[in-house]
């Protein structure tokens, strides 16, 4: 059986050299480079299952690499390490095709279990949403452009609004766990972020509220299914 394959883009040589490791000690295999300007031949040649992206690099920084590689690959999960803590930096990452970010320093335990929910997620999500829109029963979700329409009105979706029903289309009728949606969309599963789950699950339930064949329900202890009957 083949091993998952890391794509990690590091220029802090001796942080690079633990992670690596401690990944290789775990089954990975770790592709490593710590020039933003060679990542993307890199990329390329290797074929990674998964992309581990430092945001400060040398020649190229994390966000040009991961909206290069978006380009050639959309499927390919990609996590971002940061020392930023600002808000917009996040949003930016998640803007130029990331699916998740772990913030410096941090923990081997919190960098598997990141890699782990992404490549679970993406094996049971075999749904992909072809095109720019998508069809929900009297619903069509312009994705890239976060609107959602019913007829002749439409609804701005804010991102992560946008970002959670896609989520929810991808895996829908599946149960999707609380924790999984809190680590892909916001980073962790603090009590915080948790509540402004429970915030944007309800503003989705009241856009769809117009089709009864769309519902998102909850399972308690456990977290979501979205169902399209």
């Amino acid at each position: 059986m083949s091993r998952t394959k890391v794509f990690y883009v590091e220029d802090e040589l001796f942080l690079g050299k633990i992670v690596k490791e401690s990944l290789e000690s775990r089954g990975f295999e770790v592709i490593m480079e710590s020039d933003g300007g060679k990542a993307v031949d890199l990329f390329k040649k290797s074929q990674p299952d998964i992309c581990v992206l430092d945001v400060m690099l040398p020649n190229k920084d994390g966000f040009t690499i991961a909206d290069e590689i978006r380009e050639m690959n959309e499927d390919v999960p990609i996590i971002f390490l940061t020392a930023k803590t600002q808000t917009e930096d996040v949003v930016k990452g998640f803007n130029m095709g990331g699916n998740d970010y772990i913030r410096k320093p941090f923990s081997m335990e919190e960098l598997i279990v990141r890699i782990q929910n992404l490549l679970r997620t993406k094996t049971e999500s075999p749904n992909k949403i072809s095109g720019d829109t998508v069809t929900m029963g009297k619903y069509s979700f312009q994705v890239n452009r976060q609107i959602l329409s019913h007829g002749k009105e439409e609804k701005k979706l804010s991102y992560r609004e946008s970002e959670l029903l896609k989520l929810l289309y991808l895996n829908r009728d599946k149960v999707i766990d609380r924790k999984d949606i809190l680590n892909l969309l916001w980073g962790n599963d603090s009590f915080f972020n948790s509540r402004n789950l429970d915030v944007y699950i309800t503003k989705l339930r009241s856009y769809l509220k117009d089709d009864p064949s769309l519902e998102i329900i909850t399972i308690k202890g456990i977290g979501y299914r979205f169902v399209i009957s």
